[in-house]
């Protein structure tokens, strides 16, 4: 696990290696172990190393192979590198180091472009083949492992962050109106190729870009599940699918151990966590290092879980972390949040997972998480009603149930100077959810939750929130074998029990009955999903600034009726409408933006 970047000229110049060093320093967080620069003419790549796996300097990065042609910088964890070292080895080629790293190198010099296909695990990857002057980048099927870009007239940069672009300077950074829409419409995401920036994109998940060295470039979509009902599995019952998705689920937890350092989980004690504890102890992991963490209660909403977490903390026989701060803890540690986020995220536990993985770091290296089992898995309450909703009616029953905002309210909200003349996050989601394949409307919106939007939801959440500690966190629900199964399953058995009843159906045979039926649970973090107190008191203050006056993002009439009146301000699945606008005012004063 690592921060990547580096500088691609088409131009004749020499890339500007002194930028690719700042990028670097940037990204020193992400890897705190080591560091590294490479000049390959035409290209120079920079590293930051987090070390994982093989421990020596022989895994260092840059990696180069001058026997092969290739050069390659890496951010990730490929899970089933043994078993390609060995392939690869029964092919005939020989390794100078333990680990995965140059596994990928050799898998391309064996592969060439198909290399990405036999993967498994979250990546970004820039690799030069010298031979071809090519610059090869890959980013993992579901986007776990960011990949940004900056594009100028005869220049390509790229990097693990984007304010690492930031740092290396020349970066447009003007407002993009299409990516404020999104930012506006779904509660701050902004999917990809897009970011809130002008001048800044990433590449999108499961995607393999290739640019020559004359700055041509193209692009090709690797994976993608379609959605549909496979023949092979006609006739199962939920018995049958309930065996099926209990082994793809054993085998992905098993997959994300593999590391030279202790791995840790995340547990909230919701669900996925506890299955993960379950499933870890079930494959003999003793004295597993398990973490929560907690706030202050506000008007009788509870701040944590802990009950939950210690319930299944005990029955496994963990070494359990209970971490709780009060409210006095958390205005600092939102600014400090905002300083660690690539892009502006208004999810409200953002800050409950920059702070946890502080605390997380001090202990372990690496750690596996639950994120993606609702998106994958059918978990989320808009997801039931849509499962009946009729398919020509299906982009307008998803707006009423997930959209903050009508295409209408934005002129109330953006100034006209930023205003988007189109409903362009409507159009989006129609286009997707119209996509061939996806047999049924739920599949339809499984597909566009688990591809476009949960990438640039929780997924980007625990990667920049974790990283910013040089925390590797692994995600067993986003297995890519585990989402083509589920991918396949017949919606009926997702939906079942209010939701991921597959699941439950599973996790019966592992946790206590409690933890597998108790209400659904999150983050809670209440200062910042009611925006009052000392939160609300930082969010007057970035809208007032004389930074935001000056940009005029939005509207001062609207901004005054949301502070004036807290119940507006409540939005769709939680999110908080004043919150959204006050957090990206927030970062973009933190990365000095405008």
């Amino acid at each position: 696990m690592c921060g990547i970047s580096g500088e691609a000229r088409f131009d004749g110049a020499e890339p500007d290696a002194d930028a690719v060093t700042r990028m670097s320093a940037a990204l020193r967080p992400r890897g705190p172990d080591g560091e590294g620069l490479h000049r390959a003419g035409w290209v120079t790549l920079g590293h930051r190393r987090l070390t994982v796996i093989d421990l020596s300097d022989a895994a260092a990065q840059p990696m180069t192979r001058e026997d092969l042609g290739l050069s390659l910088v890496f951010n990730g964890c490929i899970y089933n590198y043994p078993q390609l070292r060995a392939e690869l080895a029964a092919a005939g080629h020989r390794f100078r180091s333990t680990g995965d790293t140059e596994v990928i190198l050799v898998a391309y010099a064996e592969w060439g472009e198909r290399f990405v296909e036999h993967l498994v695990g979250m990546f970004a990857i820039a690799l030069v083949d010298h031979r071809r002057r090519q610059l090869v980048l890959a980013r993992d099927r579901l986007g776990i492992k960011p990949l940004y870009l900056a594009e100028r007239p005869g220049r390509l940069r790229f990097a693990s962050t984007l304010p690492a672009l930031l740092h290396a300077g020349e970066v447009d950074t003007d407002i993009d109106p299409v990516a404020l829409h999104h930012y506006l419409s779904w509660h701050s995401i902004v999917p990809a190729p897009r970011t809130i920036l002008r001048g800044i994109r990433k590449l999108p998940p499961a995607t393999l870009r290739v640019v020559d060295a004359d700055g041509r470039s193209r692009e090709r979509v690797y994976w993608r599940p379609d959605y549909v009902r496979d023949p092979a599995r006609t006739g199962l019952d939920a018995g049958d699918w309930q065996e099926a998705v209990g082994d793809a689920l054993r085998t992905a937890v098993r997959r994300r151990l593999v590391a030279d350092v202790p791995v840790g989980v995340l547990l909230s004690g919701g669900l996925d966590s506890s299955m993960i504890v379950a499933l870890l102890a079930e494959a003999a992991q003793h004295h597993l290092q398990t973490f929560s963490i907690g706030f202050s209660g506000r008007d009788g909403e509870a701040g944590d879980e802990f009950h939950y977490s210690d319930l299944v903390a005990t029955t496994f026989d963990t070494d359990h972390h209970r971490i709780h701060l009060g409210d006095g803890d958390l205005v600092p540690a939102v600014r400090r949040a905002v300083a660690a986020m690539t892009e502006p995220m208004g999810s409200h536990d953002v800050v409950a997972f920059h702070l946890l993985s502080e605390q997380v770091a001090r202990h372990v290296k690496v750690a596996q998480s639950g994120q993606g089992a609702d998106e994958v898995f059918a978990g989320y309450g808009y997801h039931q009603p849509l499962a009946d909703v009729p398919r020509h009616e299906l982009a307008e029953a998803f707006a009423g149930a997930f959209f903050d905002r009508a295409h209408a309210e934005m002129a109330e909200v953006v100034d006209p100077a930023y205003a988007c003349p189109r409903d362009a996050s409507r159009e989006l989601v129609e286009a997707h959810l119209a996509a061939p394949g996806a047999d049924t409307a739920l599949d339809a919106v499984l597909r566009l939750d688990t591809h476009l939007m949960l990438p640039d939801d929780p997924v980007k959440r625990v990667d920049s929130m974790s990283m910013a500690w040089g925390l590797e966190v692994r995600t067993p629900f986003l297995d890519q074998d585990l989402v083509a199964l589920a991918a396949a399953c017949p919606p009926a058995h997702k939906t079942a029990e209010g939701g991921k009843g597959v699941l439950k159906r599973v996790a019966r045979t592992v946790l206590p009955a409690e933890v597998v039926d108790r209400p659904k649970g999150y983050f809670p973090v209440p200062a910042l999903r009611n925006v009052d107190g000392p939160v609300r008191d930082l969010v007057t203050e970035a809208l007032a600034a004389p930074a935001a006056r000056d940009r005029g993002l939005f509207r001062r009439a609207y901004v005054e009726a949301l502070l004036a009146d807290p119940d507006r301000a409540q939005a769709a699945a939680g999110s908080n409408k004043l919150w959204q606008l006050g957090l990206l005012e927030l970062w973009l004063q933190t990365h000095r933006i405008g």
